[in-house]
């Protein structure tokens, strides 16, 4: 009740908090606030500027963008959050496992830093050659990127963890490993872990509109932030709305993770909390 009653007070997560849960909200209902589907072209509209029936304007076929803007929100909020899951599952076991066991440290760490020494988009980009542009691969590509950076947070936060007297304790008690990671070890570690969960969501969110701009990530027919964005660049100076309006959700959306995120650690940050106290 009291993490409640602290995040409210906290502006910064509030306000992330709220945008977040509108643009989610969006994403849900979007069959019922959009007045056209997703993929309907009337070419005699083409590139229209935004008025009272077309509240964003329309593209080069005609289609509505606000429309397109909403669903795409389906797909950009969708790959962000099962990036955030999978990288979230598997930094946890990777962490857990570097963390505790010194052999496995070695060898996990050095595997983890080669593949954080190349720049994430050249990766990106690498895995979505290999693999192709579909929307399952896009998911696959971010996950590979952004988990060693879950996996880092986690083993830091384990390594502090594991020296506790409570470890000692439980082991004294006889129990065993996998019972003091996932049971005690584990719950101590939740706080730096959902503060990277929310950046992790920023980031996918933000790589996946870079990719499908590029043309190497969602397939250009399904509607995503960085396909209309990839869109509207050849029309930048004549209908220059078609990236606007995108351009401003990715910017709202990113800053909403941030301000969460930001908010997230100085709420469950105890360092912070004494100091401020």
């Amino acid at each position: 009740m009291s993490f409640w009653k602290t995040f409210s007070r906290n502006k910064t997560a509030l306000v992330g908090a709220v945008i977040l849960v509108v643009l989610i909200s969006a994403a849900i209902l979007a069959p019922l606030i959009t007045p056209f589907p997703p993929d309907y072209m009337d070419p005699a509209k083409r590139l229209q500027s935004p008025n009272a029936v077309n509240y964003f304007g329309t593209d080069r076929f005609g289609r509505d963008l606000y429309t397109r803007v909403i669903y795409g929100s389906q797909i950009s909020l969708g790959v962000g959050l099962s990036v955030v899951i999978l990288t979230t599952t598997l930094g946890i076991i990777l962490g857990l496992v570097a963390g505790y066991y010194r052999t496995f440290d070695e060898i996990l760490m050095r595997i983890l830093d080669g593949m954080m020494a190349f720049p994430s988009i050249i990766l990106m980009i690498t895995i979505m050659a290999v693999l192709g542009g579909k929307l399952i691969n896009v998911i696959i590509a971010l996950t590979i990127v952004y988990t060693p950076r879950m996996a880092r947070v986690v083993r830091s936060a384990v390594l502090v963890q594991k020296e506790q007297q409570y470890v000692e304790g439980a082991r004294a008690l006889g129990a065993g490993d996998l019972r003091i990671t996932v049971l005690h070890i584990l719950p101590n570690c939740v706080a730096p872990i959902i503060i990277q969960a929310t950046m992790i969501f920023a980031y996918s969110v933000l790589s996946e509109s870079s990719l499908s701009f590029l043309g190497v990530g969602v397939p250009p027919e399904i509607p995503s932030w960085g396909n209309i964005l990839s869109d509207g660049k050849v029309y930048l100076r004549t209908a220059p709305w078609i990236t606007i309006f995108p351009g401003i959700t990715i910017a709202i959306c990113v800053l909403a993770l941030n301000m969460l995120g930001d908010g997230l650690r100085d709420i469950l940050d105890p360092k912070i909390r004494k100091s401020e106290g």
